[in-house]
């Protein structure tokens, strides 16, 4: 998960997902202290953040020793099941999709690593996005569905995800504009 968001980027990912992306074990620990500085700007506070954000980020135990503190003085603290964490995690991605930031195709690659990540757990495959991991296998081999074809179950599956998301009440945050 290095690539999201792209390292050349300047999209600040929410604590939220962050949060996500540590019950998920997919964090880029050397881009944490600058997200960090980011949040105390966008109004969180805390010791454990502001000495997150202080860190240079390239020693990464030192980094992940900090994280959870800092997460909870964002009101944000790790969820437990992975499913939630997916969750907001496949949220972001559908978000992503919607607003054109990524294409069908790397949404599926995000998605698939997700899944295979949590062990194809039950509950992260039941998720809208969940559904669509084993397209992985269709695309670009010339057998079963059309690229397009795939491309329109993605679109729709990243619409069902941020459908079941509003009518659950949820509301993943979105990172903020830089503009």
């Amino acid at each position: 998960m290095r690539d999201w968001p792209t390292p050349e980027s300047d999209e600040v990912p929410s604590p939220k997902l962050v949060a996500a992306w540590v019950a998920l074990d997919i964090i880029p620990a050397e881009r944490l202290p600058l997200w960090a500085a980011h949040w105390i700007v966008q109004g969180h506070d805390g010791d454990s953040l502001r000495t997150l954000a202080g860190l240079s980020g390239t020693d990464s135990h030192e980094v992940h020793d900090i994280l959870p503190a800092a997460l909870a003085d964002c009101a944000e603290p790790i969820p437990d099941p992975e499913v939630a964490a997916a969750t907001v995690a496949f949220t972001e991605l559908a978000r992503m999709h919607a607003d054109n930031r990524a294409t069908e195709r790397w949404v599926l690659d995000k998605v698939y690593e997700i899944v295979t990540r949590s062990s194809y757990a039950d509950g992260v495959v039941d998720l809208p996005l969940g559904r669509i991991f084993d397209l992985a296998d269709e695309w670009g081999t010339g057998r079963g569905r059309t690229d397009h074809q795939l491309e329109f179950e993605i679109r729709n599956a990243c619409g069902a995800q941020l459908a079941a998301v509003e009518a659950a009440g949820r509301h993943a945050v979105r990172p903020p504009s830089s503009g």
